[in-house]
């Protein structure tokens, strides 16, 4: 990977790396660089990609959802295929907060830093995920799975509060839903070394909603917008999926969704 001082274009270069170790690897060492402050913030450059955006391995296959397969926690390989899952989603993860730092420029310097941490914590969360799968007799790439979480930031690529509307605190907050019963599941199954490890999940994945949370109201904020219509305006013109319950309405309000909003899912 290309040297650069440059926050954004380190950024960059991250998400177009296709190796997972290297893409970790390349994420540690821009927030070691940030905290030092080796990195500079290039918040205003606007940067070109000429590759492949973003960078993956040739494995897993990507399909159709409903071709992913089922997940028995009977055996290990139903587990391993549920690991396997995660593992992707978090992979996926790593690459949208990189892309948000890239992607959009003239933000406040908090801005990129908050998206950094995001790709720093989701790279740990898809390393310890990978390390267990390894431990199930399986690699990242050995399932299928499916690229819903990226379609939806290839659709806000042109617009940043359709961006943070529909990602972070959209898809990325069904994660605060999903990971409590999936979480019983394997602890039911006997998986405690998973179970631990979707412990560390929620817990980090609060803040990075909350993140995605702020930024949204700040730049709701700054247009003059009404956070609430605009967000049922901002669904429906992207036709982001219709969210089913049972919802982590505790997590969902330490993620900073309003009263407001929360109503919505009573």
């Amino acid at each position: 990977m290309a040297v650069s001082s440059e926050l954004r274009a380190r950024a960059l270069e991250c998400l177009v790396e296709t190796d997972p170790a290297a893409k970790t690897a390349g994420v540690a060492a821009l927030a070691a660089a940030s905290a030092s402050g080796a990195a500079r913030l290039d918040s205003a450059a606007v940067l070109q990609s000429g590759a492949a955006i973003p960078g993956r391995p040739a494995r897993p296959e990507l399909v159709p959802p409903r071709l992913v397969g089922r997940r028995s926690m009977a055996t290990v390989e139903g587990r391993a295929m549920l690991i396997h899952a995660l593992a992707h989603i978090e992979f996926n993860a790593v690459n949208l907060a990189l892309d948000a730092m890239w992607r959009f420029p003239g933000m406040p310097p908090r801005f990129y830093t908050d998206w950094l941490r995001v790709a720093k914590e989701e790279s740990a969360h898809f390393s310890m995920l990978a390390a267990h799968l390894q431990t199930l007799g399986h690699r990242y790439g050995d399932f299928p799975a499916h690229d819903s979480l990226w379609e939806m930031a290839e659709k806000t690529r042109g617009d940043i509060l359709a961006r943070m509307a529909l990602v972070p605190r959209t898809l990325e907050a069904r994660g605060l839903d999903a990971i409590p019963p999936v979480r019983a599941k394997l602890a039911q199954a006997g998986d405690l070394a998973a179970a631990a490890i979707l412990d560390v999940i929620l817990r980090e994945e609060v803040g990075h909603v909350e993140i995605g949370n702020r930024w949204y109201g700040h730049l709701c904020a700054l247009r003059g917008l009404d956070p609430v219509p605009t967000y049922t305006e901002l669904a429906a013109r992207y036709e982001a999926p219709v969210l089913k319950g049972p919802f982590n309405i505790e997590a969902r309000r330490q993620a900073g969704f309003t009263e407001a909003e929360l109503a919505r899912f009573a």
